[in-house]
Parts: C-alpha cells; sequence; structure tokens
C-alpha cells in the first residue's frame, strides 16, 4: 500500500510539474503566475522559446533557408507589454527576398476560472518597406493584460543561404525553456562561431535524407501526330547533420551604461559558410580565414573596382590640390571636398550601390560610395591611401573571420608609420576623430594586395571638456551667473551633431530642462561650423533653491545642478567590459560670490582619488573665504575600454566621486 501510494505521489509530482509546450496548450499554472520565482524583477518571461532552421531544396527554386519559429510569453505587468509586439527583419538584394508566412498568433487569459484565447487577425498584421535593403513585419497582440501570455508562430524562407541568423540563448528577460535546431545537408560545410558568457554545447547527430525529382517525358507516335507525357521521380540521398540546443532557466542578459553593444556579449551561437561542394561541382569555398575574407571583398567589383575609377574627379582634385605638396594638407583639402561635395544618404554598406561615379554626380551615396571615393582621390593625390573595413558599434565585434562581420569602411592615409583615420560621412568629422558609430575595437586595413592589417578604433587623444561658471549665491538660496564651455574632438563632434541640426530655441529648451528649470538667457555657440577650433557654448542663467536655508545656516553644493547625482554602474556583478567610447577629461573652474551677511563655517576638505593602473584620476580642490569660494574639480577617464575585471574598482570610484560632489557648504548668518 505505501509503495502505491509513494508511485501515485510520483506520478502526481511528474503530472504538476510537466509542461507541454504544443501550440495552444497554456496550462492555467502559466496564467496564474505573478512573478518569475528566479527572476521576481523580470516584467516578462520567454515560457519557451522555439527555432529550427533547415535547408529546403525545390526544383523551381534550389535552396532555401527554412526557420520555424515559436514562441510563448509570460506578461507580468505593464513594463511587461512591450514584449506583445514583435518585428521580423527580412532581407533582400535585388530581386530576391525574404519572406514570412504561416502566422499563427493568440493571446491568453484568465476570465472568471477559464481561460480566454483572442486571435491575432490579418488586419493586425503589418508589411512595411524599412530600407532598400529590408522590409519589416510587425504585428502587435490583441487584448493584453497584466498576467496574459502570449503565443505566436510563424516560418521565414530565405534564399540567402549562405547567410543563417545568429543562434541567440539569451535576452532582456530570463527564459524558463529554450530548444533549438540546426540542420544542414553534407554540401554545407559551417564554422562554429560561439560568444557570450553562458556554457552552450549541443547536441550532434548524422541523419539520412533524400531530395526528390520529378521528370516528365514527352513522346511522339509514329503515325499519329498525338504526343505522350510521362512523368518519373528519382531521389538523391545525402547525409544531414544535426545540432540540437536545449536549455532551461536561461537568466536575463540584463544592460548596464557603457556597453558598446550588449549583443558581443549575449550568449549565440553563429554558423559562418565555410564552403559548398555539390555533387559533380568544384569546392567554392566563402570564408575560413581573414585572409580568404578580405580577398573576397577586395575583388568584389563593388570595392576594389570602385577603387581604382579615377577619370570623373581628376581636373576637380587637380585644381585643389595643385602645387600643394605638403601631404597633411593634401589630406586635409581632399577631405573637405569630399565631405562638401557628397551628403551621406543614411546606408551603412563596405560595398557600393549605385557606383562611386553615380555618388560623386548625384551628390549623395552610401558609406562605400564616399569613404571608397575619397580614398580613391587620396590614392590619386600620391598619399599612401587605404580602405579600412569597420564594424560599427550596432554591428558587434568580429571576433571571427566572417564577411559579414564587416558593414562599414572608412579611409586612412600612412604617414610616419602612423593611420590618420577618415569618415567623410559626417561633415563635423576632422581626421583622427570618427563618429561614435565607428568607434569599435578594430579597423582592418586593406592594402592593394589583398593583404590586411588591424589598426585601433578608438583615439589615443582625450576629447575635453572644461567648463568654467561664475555665479552669485543669494540667501534665498537662488544662484545666477555666466557659464562658458570648451569642447574638443569627439566631444565638439557630439555638440555639432546636436546643435548644428536643430533649432537654436529647442536646443536651449532641452538644455533648461537637462537642469530641471534653469533659466537661460544670452545663449550663444562659437566656432559650430569651423572645425579647426574648439567649440564654446556661453550663456547667463538664473536657478532657484540651489541652497537648504536651515534656521541661520545655508548649506549647498558648490558643484550646484553640474554635480553628478547616480551611480552609473547598479549591477553587482559585471562580466563585460566598460566602453566609454574615447578617453576624456572634464575640468571645472567655479567661483562662487557668498551672500552678504553670512560668515563660512564648514567646506569640503580637498580629495585626490585615483584609478589602478593609470585607468582614470578625479580630484577635487577648493579654497575660500567669507566672500567667495573657488573649486577646480577635475575627472579624467586615460582608456576608452576598462576591462571588467576593475568592475568593483571603477563603482568604487564612482560612488567616492559622487558622495564627494554632493559635499556641501556650510554658511552661517553673521
Amino acid at each position: 500500500m505505501k509503495i502505491i501510494v509513494v508511485l501515485f505521489s510520483l506520478c502526481f509530482t511528474i503530472t504538476t510539474f510537466a509542461q507541454d509546450y504544443k501550440f495552444g496548450k497554456i496550462s492555467k499554472k502559466e496564467l496564474e503566475e505573478a512573478f518569475n520565482p528566479l527572476d521576481s524583477s523580470a516584467n516578462a518571461t520567454y515560457l519557451y522559446k522555439y527555432r529550427r532552421t533547415f535547408f529546403e531544396y525545390s526544383e523551381q527554386e534550389g535552396f532555401q533557408l527554412i526557420s520555424e519559429i515559436h514562441e510563448r510569453i509570460k506578461i507580468y505587468n505593464q513594463e511587461g507589454f512591450s514584449y506583445a509586439t514583435n518585428q521580423v527583419s527580412l532581407y533582400k538584394n535585388g530581386n530576391e527576398k525574404e519572406d514570412v508566412s504561416s502566422i499563427k498568433a493568440y493571446t491568453y487569459n484568465l476570465s472568471e476560472g477559464k481561460i480566454e484565447e483572442t486571435k491575432l487577425t490579418k488586419q493586425g498584421i503589418f508589411k512595411t518597406e524599412k530600407s532598400k535593403y529590408f522590409n519589416e513585419i510587425k504585428f502587435t497582440m490583441p487584448n493584453i493584460k497584466e498576467g496574459c501570455v502570449i503565443e505566436y508562430k510563424y516560418r521565414i524562407i530565405s534564399p540567402f543561404y549562405y547567410n543563417v541568423d545568429e543562434f541567440d540563448f539569451q535576452y532582456g528577460i530570463p527564459i524558463k525553456k529554450l530548444e533549438a535546431k540546426f540542420e544542414t545537408p553534407e554540401y554545407f560545410n559551417f564554422k562554429v562561431n560561439t560568444k557570450g558568457f553562458l556554457m552552450v554545447t549541443p547536441k550532434t547527430e548524422q541523419r539520412r535524407d533524400n531530395i526528390t525529382f520529378t521528370n516528365k517525358t514527352r513522346t511522339t507516335g509514329n503515325f499519329s501526330n498525338s504526343a505522350n507525357t510521362t512523368f518519373s521521380t528519382s531521389k538523391v540521398e545525402f547525409n544531414k547533420s544535426i545540432s540540437t540546443y536545449n536549455l532551461t532557466d536561461v537568466p536575463a542578459l540584463k544592460e548596464e551604461p557603457y556597453v558598446n553593444n550588449i549583443n558581443n556579449y549575449r550568449s549565440s551561437v553563429k554558423y559562418e559558410l565555410s564552403y559548398t561542394k555539390f555533387p559533380q561541382s568544384a569546392i567554392k569555398y566563402y570564408s575560413t580565414t581573414w585572409e580568404d575574407v578580405v580577398k573576397t571583398i577586395y575583388e568584389d567589383s563593388r570595392f576594389g573596382d570602385e577603387l581604382n575609377k579615377t577619370g570623373y574627379y581628376k581636373e576637380e582634385i587637380d585644381a585643389i590640390i595643385g602645387s600643394i605638396s605638403d601631404p597633411m594638407k593634401r589630406m586635409a583639402l581632399i577631405f573637405d571636398f569630399v565631405k562638401s561635395r557628397v551628403k551621406w544618404n543614411g546606408y551603412y554598406g563596405k560595398y557600393t550601390s549605385d557606383g562611386v561615379k553615380k555618388a560623386y554626380k548625384e551628390h549623395t551615396g552610401n558609406v562605400a560610395e564616399i569613404n571608397l571615393m575619397l580614398t580613391s582621390m587620396l590614392k590619386y593625390a600620391g598619399l599612401s591611401a587605404y580602405p579600412v573595413l569597420v564594424s560599427t558599434r550596432e554591428n558587434g565585434v568580429p571576433l571571427f573571420p566572417t564577411r559579414e562581420g564587416y558593414n562599414y569602411v572608412i579611409g586612412c592615409v600612412k604617414l610616419s608609420d602612423e593611420y590618420i583615420l577618415l569618415d567623410a560621412t559626417n561633415k563635423y568629422s576632422v581626421p583622427n576623430v570618427l563618429p561614435y558609430r565607428t568607434l569599435n575595437w578594430q579597423g582592418r586595413v586593406i592594402s592593394e594586395k589583398g593583404g590586411s592589417t588591424l589598426v585601433d578604433l578608438y583615439p589615443k587623444e582625450k576629447s575635453k571638456n572644461d567648463i568654467v561658471m561664475m555665479l552669485n549665491l543669494n540667501e534665498g538660496g537662488t544662484i545666477d551667473g555666466g557659464c562658458r564651455i570648451t569642447k574638443t574632438k569627439h566631444k565638439a563632434l557630439s555638440y555639432r551633431e546636436r546643435y548644428n541640426n536643430v533649432d537654436e530655441d529647442d536646443f536651449i529648451e532641452k538644455l533648461e530642462n537637462k537642469y530641471n528649470g534653469l533659466e537661460v538667457s544670452e545663449f550663444k555657440v562659437t566656432n559650430d561650423l569651423n572645425l579647426s577650433k574648439p567649440i564654446i557654448e556661453s550663456y547667463k542663467f538664473i536657478k532657484e533653491s540651489q541652497a537648504d536655508i536651515i534656521g541661520d545656516k545655508i548649506y549647498f553644493s558648490p558643484m550646484f545642478f553640474l554635480k553628478t547625482v547616480e551611480n552609473p554602474f547598479k549591477l553587482k556583478n559585471r562580466e563585460f567590459p566598460v566602453d566609454f567610447g574615447y578617453p576624456s577629461s572634464s575640468t571645472y573652474r567655479i567661483m562662487i560670490k557668498l551672500p552678504d551677511g553670512y560668515k563660512l563655517e564648514s567646506i569640503p576638505e580637498k580629495v585626490a582619488l585615483a584609478l589602478p593602473d593609470n585607468l582614470g584620476s578625479f580630484k577635487y580642490n577648493i579654497i575660500g573665504n567669507d566672500e567667495s569660494i573657488q573649486l577646480v574639480v577635475v575627472t579624467e577617464i586615460n582608456l576608452p575600454i576598462i576591462s571588467s575585471s576593475y568592475y568593483d574598482t571603477l563603482k568604487e570610484y564612482f560612488k567616492q566621486l559622487i558622495e564627494k560632489e554632493n559635499e556641501q557648504i556650510v554658511l552661517t548668518k553673521i
């Protein structure tokens, strides 16, 4: 009897905790769950995430890449409602394009103890053209409420069998159960590249499969005009490799400030096509080494051939450089010419789209057209100029040899063993000050013979932000005065991008809102278009409630609205590096005239903090008397990237910096 009870109990336990992931089999337990027991901060959770990617052959289309997607998501609260919208990006190139079919989707809610389902209709599915190269299928699930479960599945059909999307195993919300499969015929050989901090090992197996061909034969009779058509079939058998991934309770990958691209650290697997070997055909290689990758890109007519075209610009370049012999001046003149001549159309790409000649003629082009044109002109002018392959921050870091890893190209000039990096897509960029989107580890310099070498894309020289503020503090806690800010390098580039393209009144309004009610007047910007000089912003201001008045004492931070109030680093542990983008320094010089009738009771002490290995520093130097206070604060970050091994130290450094900037001066009424 005891044995029967134990067995019954065991069966009940298994039944209770077993989960049915068949589409539509939603349980009350899933709908009743109020939070994720392993991550109570999660606004939503993938209850089930499934993807199967495989090759399918048809006699009309040949091999196509098919991906079957099935996802089930629990939404706990309103903050999780964003997961009710799904967007599928579909690549297209010429007449070939990816497409989505068989969309099936439902929202499930509990209503009076019963499961209520709401179907996504065709009217809720939208297809839009996002760009020349991408379409998008977008749908938002109906009847979304707190506590609901949504579920959808669909198929993606792609003619681009050589480009397999990454298998991602980590997202911004937790995953309870993940299954993924990649099936590939023996004709395709893929390299497997993994990244992230989550250990992922597939189960691999080999199976036999076949392709069925239909043959049609037409015959004509000997003594009549009648014809007969007969059909027959034949099969070709092949081996198929299957890799299966099974994961449970995958933690969320949470973002934090100063991450260049969270996808660089997302646990994932990338299948990169190495070569194809079809029956009775020679092996076709795609990418196995960086040499192969560079050779493939350089020999593409949309890259190497475009560099060699010179006739369309010769006369104008000859007139521009004239008798100028200094290489730096030649480089600067050509760089400025391209920036003013051709406007970037917003498209990335290492390959030209319509060609450099058309871009030159029509004054607009993509990244490759502008920067390959620039490189060609620099070479024509006798400079050692080369194209540089880049992966933008948005695209991630190409850790392994891959043609898809690079999505951008810039130019460079080699002078005295130094590479000077140039990007003419941004009209405010200057030599060695690249747009922020390109500051992503290393670029690959390509020589004429197809060889390559790596070059650091991060700048070595600091971008500076110097603030001088002179102000009066009155006995009511209001401050008024003037502020002058000088910016160089990337700080100046960023400012020009924000200021030069907007209405000045809107810009001032955002400045006032940034500092929570600052009243700005006599606003002025100097050198907004003179790229050879630092940009200077100046204005007068008034701001109320900048001191606490308690009895006969006044308390205030001498940095006022400029002080740092929140530590950007909040995670207990961090596995990925801290990416500041570029080295920088900020200097604050603040002169404060104190109100009459008060004396200085206490003032913060001077302090100097230093990060290890000269990574950065903070200096706080203050002097004062009953009439005025002078404060100088200098912060420096000396490297663009700081290893995660310094995270605890960096977090503590910012904690102390914030505490110091928020320390108060105390005045007592005489």
